[in-house]
C-alpha cells in the first residue's frame, strides 16, 4: 500500500475534510500513536491501515 491508497481510503470513509483532522488528533490503540505520526516515524502504510480499520471497526471487506 501506498501513502496516496491510504489516504484515499480515510478519506472514502470519513470524508475528505474530516479525515486529516481526525489522523492528526485520534491515537490508534495498535499504534499508540496518531496515523500523522505513524507516517512520519515511518510505520508501514499497510500496518497503519489495519489500525485504522480496526479502531472505525469497518466491515472485513475493506481490510
Amino acid at each position: 500500500m501506498r501513502e496516496t491508497e491510504l489516504w484515499e481510503r480515510l478519506d472514502r470513509h470519513l470524508g475528505a475534510a474530516y479525515s486529516h483532522v481526525w489522523a492528526a488528533q485520534t491515537v490508534l490503540p495498535d499504534l499508540g500513536r496518531t496515523v500523522e505520526e505513524a507516517i512520519a516515524v515511518g510505520v508501514p502504510f499497510k500496518r497503519i491501515w489495519r489500525a485504522v480499520w480496526l479502531a472505525l471497526e469497518l466491515p472485513a471487506s475493506e481490510r
